[in-house]
């Protein structure tokens, strides 16, 4: 079956650069260091100690960022490999500023580019963040002896049954990795099944993300700009189809909000931008946009989040959030940061990739589920009128986020002693391949 698989990779291997090309027309980053993408790399290695920590975007990046912290801690004379297979994942990254933390695409999962990768970097080992696994990368690091482990793990029940189609690829993919900490225990339950070993529970590591001060401050000149009079919500993170939906059902119910609310739209890719700017000509509305810079005029209550790496500024900047990725059966996004920022927050019917955050937060009253964009608007209109529930949920908001804090703490208690060792040898070099 991996034979089949490298098969597939070396057909695509002639339209991975047109690829790259096609999406740098939007997002520039994709355009850069593109040798890296196929194992060469031109910043040298450190000297010493590499640990490898992959987060392939945005979301991945800031959770990893308190484990790098403490890696650095923990680790002085270790340096941190980062890598990434996004654009705004490596830019997120890049607000990491360490000199010991250096920036790497991961290569695409062909066995030459794999080899160069694992020559170049040599590292003591590596951690890979939430689902990213690739079988060719981790049927090498086995090989060279170098342990893989898998962190702040997530399976929903739909990619479980994805991998379990392919059951011996699964088996030797899920068995290549030296050991796996898991959000949760259902989460935990999934990954032994399809033959991964040595599984622990460690709960989610975007629990213990810091809300920077900036972020804040940014939140309070965002909501000054927008009106401190008018009541302000944010649809965040949303993902092709639902901004069309949620427009429609803001049309068709303008009456559920109260009188001059402000809608902001924060669509979860930065490259449909465009497409949402188009969509709201389209319904015939005004619209403000973050990359204008004067104050939201008084006849104007939509305003298009057209920014990357503010979603902490537009939470912090509005009364009630509703998390996208989840009207569409696409398994939701991270309800966690509005949650960090007390921001009373709503979710669609479909959260399965944040399954146990979800109704955890919902039961501890600082969530609630809509079942479709015209209830959003409903549920949003209800939030609005009425401060003494958003009260609630925002002090619910902040209890929960509070309590379920510390999964860095378990996780580096259960890693220290699988990355322990002599450290790898360095053996950096020009491959031959």
């Amino acid at each position: 079956m991996r034979r089949l698989y490298t098969a597939l990779w070396w057909t695509a291997l002639p339209a991975l650069p047109v690829r790259l090309w096609w999406r740098g027309r939007r997002e520039r980053g994709y355009r850069e260091h593109v040798r890296e993408r196929f194992g060469r790399y031109e910043i040298a290695r450190p000297a010493g100690e590499v640990i490898w920590v992959h987060a392939v975007s945005l979301g991945e990046t800031r959770a990893a960022a308190p484990l790098v912290a403490r890696l650095l801690r923990e680790r002085p004379d270790a340096s941190v490999l980062l890598t990434h297979m996004t654009a705004t994942g490596r830019a997120s990254g890049a607000s990491l500023a360490n000199p010991r933390v250096i920036q790497a695409w991961l290569p695409y999962d062909l066995p030459f580019a794999v080899r160069r990768f694992l020559d170049h970097f040599a590292p003591r080992a590596g951690l890979l963040m939430e689902t990213e696994l690739w079988p060719n990368l981790l049927a090498e690091a086995r090989a060279r002896g170098i342990p893989v482990l898998l962190v702040n793990a997530r399976l929903s029940e739909r990619s479980a049954r994805r991998y379990a189609r392919a059951p011996k690829l699964s088996r030797e993919l899920f068995g290549n990795l030296a050991g796996v900490a898991a959000q949760g225990e259902r989460d935990a339950h999934r990954l032994r099944a399809l033959g991964a070993n040595d599984v622990t529970v460690i709960g989610n590591l975007k629990f213990d993300m810091r809300v920077p001060d900036e972020a804040r401050d940014q939140g309070r000149a965002l909501r000054a700009r927008l009106s401190q009079a008018r009541p302000v919500w944010i649809a965040a993170s949303t993902r092709d189809g639902e901004e069309a939906l949620i427009v429609d059902a803001l049309l068709a119910a303008r009456a559920a909000l109260p009188a001059g609310a402000v809608t902001v739209i924060v669509p979860r890719h930065p490259q449909r931008f465009g497409a949402v700017a188009q969509l709201l000509r389209e319904r015939g509305l005004r619209f403000a946009q973050r990359s204008d810079a004067e104050p939201l005029a008084a006849d104007v209550d939509v305003f298009l989040g057209n920014s990357v790496g503010e979603l902490l500024t537009y939470y912090a900047a509005a009364d009630v959030a509703f998390v996208g990725g989840s009207l569409l059966p696409l398994g939701g996004q991270n309800l966690i940061e509005p949650l960090a920022v007390g921001t009373p927050t709503l979710v669609g019917p479909h959260t399965f990739n944040f399954a146990d955050a979800t109704e955890y937060a919902i039961a501890a009253g600082a969530a609630e589920r809509v079942a479709d964009a015209p209830a959003l608007i409903r549920a949003v209109g209800a939030l609005l009128r009425d401060s003494g529930r958003r009260n609630a949920m925002r002090a619910s908001a902040q209890a929960f986020f509070a309590a379920h804090r510390g999964a860095t703490d378990r996780l580096w208690g259960w890693l220290a002693p699988r990355i322990a060792g002599t450290p790898a040898e360095d053996t950096s070099r020009a491959s031959g391949d």
